[in-house]
């Protein structure tokens, strides 16, 4: 028998559907197509939160084809200048991008004197596969040399949960009609650049030196370089080493800015031999010395062998998943996906206070890095909800850049208060174009709305006493200073809502309501410390005053929210229903984002949405209008938005299943579930879709079983679309552990931890001591 036989026995359903499991990401069959090549360099990275590493070739692709090939570390960042002749008071002149740090991932094979090369030769058995309970990539594939020798080759690929700054990847490789000698170069470079698209404003426009190599040593087989970002001047350190199963010749040499360990071994047909390549990064921002630090880690790495991480990544998902388990009765397909997006959040989630979740994670360089309000509104929630710790961690970024949102505030204009960067890595502003930039003040309330939240689910007092007070307070006196009254209402000029097509207006809805929301928190929280004795506490750390807070009341009691009584909906924003319509049966199906084809004032004067504006308001303030105007307004912008922004759907399918309109609650959730696995919006290939994670979440917990999160409790309304026959996940509130699950008969909810806890449901209230069993309304 052939001791040799393909390691992976799946057989595929889709795509990137696995039989097997719906917790395996898997694609089958080799196409030399470069965009296929580059969309599964994105599905099939590594990351853990810290670094992340795209899915590329070792052996790389041949000249001419695209490739994006990175490896990123969360929150490390180079600067640069930004020239040009129009500059205002309060315009950026600085930016930062995330910087590909090294290449540890290049590891060459020659067979005899053949290189292995998939474009020659013949490929069978082709597969890559995600095993998001292992928490590894492989990629298996038998491959034929022109000259005729075949081998098997199975490629593994783990970022370590356990050591964040650890990569392996276990090369195995096993000749099916021959024995003989092969060659291996393994490379660590430090020669490497960002990827650039001139066309595409979500990417760099231009290529420019990031970071480049101080030292490199290479001694007793250990590689270790030394790299510092050019303006920054942040540190980075790489080192790796290799473990081959048999005995080999090993050499290494220093070579322009990298350091290539070439290794020779003998391989006997039908058996296995491997190559474990470990490689360790780490950087200034966390460590003193990343170079002794990056030595240290790595000689830990080595001695407790790579069969103990494996086991470690495997007991870290456990406890993953059983946190925060979901599952959809009657749609495998879904549940996959469902299971990627989870995955990749927690792949995302920078949980050290100095970095937080990019909108493309660690998987691509779209967006270069940069965090936006997307953390706290599309993601915080699922991990508010199934680990609270980690949301808590989340949110201690914006307590670690407070100051620098303080220092923003100044700059445009702001006497006090904190207003944080619409875009950003360390702090400061990344975004240049204000309009769609920095003019989207709302935020600042989506940060408060997003600690408020993680507050009414965990009742974690301690956190707001030590910094979500704190952030609370300084955002709403950024309100009071941007508004003024006029007639009798609080209005706010001149800013962005969320909708991107639609820029620098006057009572943004969502806006004004965020605004309302934010200054009506910081009353109450400045009540409950009076209540509490800790007020002089928070007096001596911002200097909040009594007058200050009765004008916050004052301001959210008049806020202007704009209402058409004619139509009985919330216009946008005040000249939004003066506007020209768009022709939307003019957009040609599958022609892109109208950004890419139209001038943006252009855009500007129509009445046309990017994304979910006044129809999200309604989702997060529902109870600020009747149900009629509230679907009057869904009607009202369902007929008129592109959803060209992937944070729309799932907010369109969130208000349908309240409306109780199912199948488009339906329709709009399976199109957001899938965004990545189809490529649904054609930019995959430069990274995850983070925000759309989070947001399909949502629309689960939010839609499909109608949980809302209200200062008077927690309120339940299941629905469930016909296509399914259950849906089952997992919660916690307020420390109960909860176990909910709706059939097209009956809602159960059991609770696992022992913890009581009040539930609303169906308007209902419930004591939950054990387990609650109703009948599901249709």
């Amino acid at each position: 028998m052939n001791v040799c036989m393909n390691e992976i026995q799946v057989m595929n359903k889709g795509d990137y559907m696995s039989a097997t499991s719906s917790y395996i990401l898997e694609k089958s069959g080799f196409e030399k197509n470069n965009a296929e090549l580059l969309l599964n360099e994105t599905l099939f990275h590594n990351a853990n939160g810290y670094q992340g590493i795209r899915g590329n070739f070792e052996e790389g692709y041949p000249e001419g084809f695209d490739s994006i090939r990175g490896q990123y570390i969360n929150g490390f960042y180079n600067s640069y200048k930004i020239s040009t002749e129009e500059w205002h008071i309060g315009f950026i002149q600085e930016k930062h991008s995330m910087v590909n740090v090294f290449d540890t991932q290049s590891m060459k094979l020659w067979i005899g004197e053949e290189p292995l090369d998939l474009f020659q030769g013949t490929v069978t058995e082709y597969k890559r596969l995600l095993d998001m309970k292992k928490g590894i990539t492989v990629r298996s594939f038998v491959w034929e040399s022109p000259k005729g020798k075949k081998v098997r080759i199975y490629i593994e690929r783990l970022a370590s949960f356990e050591m964040l700054p650890l990569f392996l990847i276990n090369y195995r490789i096993c000749p099916l009609n021959f024995s003989g000698t092969v060659k291996m170069e393994s490379i660590q470079s430090g020669d490497v650049y960002n990827y650039f698209n001139k066309k595409d404003s979500r990417v760099a426009g231009e290529k420019r030196l990031h970071i480049s190599v101080k030292t490199s040593e290479a001694s007793e087989g250990i590689g270790l370089l030394v790299s510092e970002t050019v303006n920054s001047h942040l540190e980075a350190a790489c080192a790796a080493t290799h473990i081959c199963s048999e005995p080999a010749v090993m050499t290494q040499a220093c070579k322009d800015k990298c350091i290539i360990t070439a290794i020779e071994f003998s391989i006997k047909e039908g058996t296995w031999s491997s190559v474990e390549k470990y490689s360790v990064i780490c950087d200034s921002l966390r460590y003193a010395n990343v170079r002794e630090k990056a030595l240290d880690f790595l000689n830990q790495a080595i001695v407790l062998k790579a069969s103990y991480w494996y086991q470690k990544q495997e007991q870290f998902l456990e406890s993953f998943w059983s946190q925060c388990g979901i599952e959809i009765g009657g749609d495998e397909e879904l549940n996959l996906s469902l299971h990627f997006n989870q995955y990749c959040l927690l792949q995302s989630a920078g949980l050290d206070g100095v970095s937080n979740i990019g909108a493309k994670g660690l998987s691509g360089e779209g967006y270069e890095g940069h965090y936006f309000w997307d953390t706290e509104m599309y993601m915080l929630p699922f991990f508010s909800l199934t680990q609270p710790d980690c949301a808590k961690k989340l949110l201690g970024y914006r307590y670690h850049i407070l100051e620098q949102a303080r220092e923003n505030a100044l700059r445009l204009g702001h006497s006090k208060g904190a207003l944080f960067p619409w875009r950003t890595i360390n702090g400061k502003e990344c975004s240049y174009y204000y309009p769609s930039g920095g003019a989207q003040y709302h935020i600042i309330g989506d940060i408060a709305y997003g600690i408020i939240q993680y507050y009414l689910i965990t009742g974690d007092w301690d956190y707001m006493t030590e910094q979500g007070a704190e952030i609370v307070l300084e955002t709403a006196r950024i309100w009071y200073d941007l508004g003024n009254f006029y007639k009798g209402k609080f209005h706010i000029h001149s800013v962005t809502g969320p909708d991107e097509y639609t820029c620098v207006v006057n009572n943004n809805y969502y806006t004004n309501l965020s605004a309302k929301y934010n200054l009506t928190w910081a009353r109450k929280l400045y009540e409950q410390f009076k209540q509490k004795g800790q007020l002089e506490t928070l007096q001596k750390k911002i200097g909040i005053t009594e007058e200050e807070i009765c004008g916050f009341a004052k301001a959210a009691e008049a806020m202007y929210l704009p209402y058409d009584k004619e139509l009985d909906i919330n216009p946008q924003d005040d000249s939004f229903l003066s506007k020209k319509w768009w022709d939307m049966d003019s957009i040609p199906e599958g022609a892109g984002p109208l950004m890419h084809k139209n001038f943006l004032y252009h855009i500007y004067r129509f009445q046309v949405c990017k994304q979910a504006d006044t129809v999200l308001a309604h989702f997060l303030f529902e109870d600020e209008q009747k149900l009629s105007t509230i679907r009057n307004s869904f009607d009202y912008y369902e007929r008129i938005t592109t959803h060209d922004s992937s944070l729309s759907r799932c907010v369109f399918s969130i208000m349908a299943a309240k409306l109780g309109e199912k199948e488009k609650a339906y329709q709009y959730f399976d199109f957001s579930s899938k965004i990545d696995i189809n490529n649904s919006q054609k930019n995959t290939k430069d990274g995850i879709h983070t925000a759309n994670m989070g947001g399909t979440y949502m629309a689960i917990v939010y839609g499909f079983l109608g949980l809302r999160i209200k200062e008077d409790g927690f309120f339940l309304n299941p629905l469930l679309p016909d296509e399914w026959d259950s849906i089952c996940l997992d919660i916690c509130l307020r420390g109960s552990k909860i176990k909910i699950c709706i059939d097209k008969k009956i809602c159960r909810i059991a609770l696992t931890n022992k913890k009581p806890v009040d539930l609303y449901i169906y308007g209902k209230e419930y004591h939950l001591r054990d387990e609650i069993t109703i009948e599901m309304r249709k």
